[in-house]
């Protein structure tokens, strides 16, 4: 599964006074399974390309390519597309609302029209792989869940469409610290396992920093930068201009660079520094 934009752009209410160029273009590819993420102020356009990927939204101009084929086109049928692809919202488990995890989980391979036994065999293959258990969980109603465990249910449904393509809006919104944890190791055991494509829009940089394997930067409905976590959050100066932060890692790095002679250290975690403080103090010994 490959994806490929080109000069993608999206123009909200033209020709009225409150015309707004939302993406402006945009270009990139992926051709390989990777998490890839997207950081950017909010209005940069990071949750409106989602959408654009998704065939949710039609561009003003430009074109998008899933394996090949330009869903762009005013022709294409997008049934097919949207099944190779998984959006997940912010606040998925507000999208739960069927009588048990089970039959919510089940609602889009059934959509699908495929056979109660393949449905069944999703269905618990997507709750084993969000870290439920189908036993406990599946005549259950989704509104009894706690917030964490409706946020995987509410993935579970996704993933039992068997996306190569998965995208997640903050996906890590409003979960308390354990629940947070969690996730991140949810979708990196996802990607992992099922070898996929992942977008992930994030504010959180200490997320992004960890899950992503390369990440794009947008401002104003363009991506400035493109490349690995470790050569975008060293531009520190650049990222603040833009009101965006670093890694708590990477911060206080900065700090201690301007502070002690000669201590240089790029991390993307507070391991990370732990042990390139360790280093230099090795060296200075």
């Amino acid at each position: 599964m490959t994806i490929e934009v080109k000069d993608l752009k999206y123009i909200y209410s033209p020709d009225m006074p409150g015309e707004t160029t939302a993406l402006d273009g945009v270009s990139f590819d992926v051709t390989e399974p990777s998490i890839i993420g997207i950081i950017g102020h909010t209005g940069s356009g990071k949750s409106t390309l989602l959408q654009h990927l998704n065939g949710l939204i039609k561009p003003t101009s430009g074109e998008i390519y899933i394996d090949g084929e330009c869903i762009t086109d005013e022709k294409k049928n997008l049934t097919d597309v949207r099944r190779k692809i998984g959006l997940v919202f912010q606040y998925p488990e507000h999208q739960l609302f069927e009588e048990t995890v089970a039959k919510d989980v089940a609602f889009g391979p059934k959509n699908l029209g495929l056979e109660e036994e393949d449905i069944d065999r999703r269905v618990r293959r997507a709750l084993y792989m969000v870290g439920l258990d189908y036993d406990e969980v599946a005549d259950v109603s989704s509104f009894e869940l706690s917030g964490g465990m409706k946020r995987r249910a509410a993935i579970a449904g996704v993933i039992a469409m068997e996306p190569a393509i998965l995208m997640l809006d903050e996906p890590m919104a409003g979960l308390d610290p354990q629940a947070h944890r969690d996730m991140l190791a949810l979708i990196k055991k996802v990607q992992r396992d099922m070898k996929l494509i992942i977008l992930i829009v994030s504010h959180n940089m200490a997320d992004v920093a960890e899950l992503s394997d390369r990440v794009l930067v947008m401002s104003k409905g363009r991506i400035i930068m493109d490349d690995g976590p470790h050569e975008i959050f060293k531009r520190y100066d650049e990222l603040s201009a833009m009101g965006l932060s670093v890694p708590p890692a990477a911060e206080i790095a900065q700090k201690i660079s301007k502070k002690v002679k000669g201590f240089e250290s790029n991390p993307l975690s507070i391991r990370e520094l732990a042990d390139d403080i360790e280093e230099f103090r090795r060296t200075k010994r």
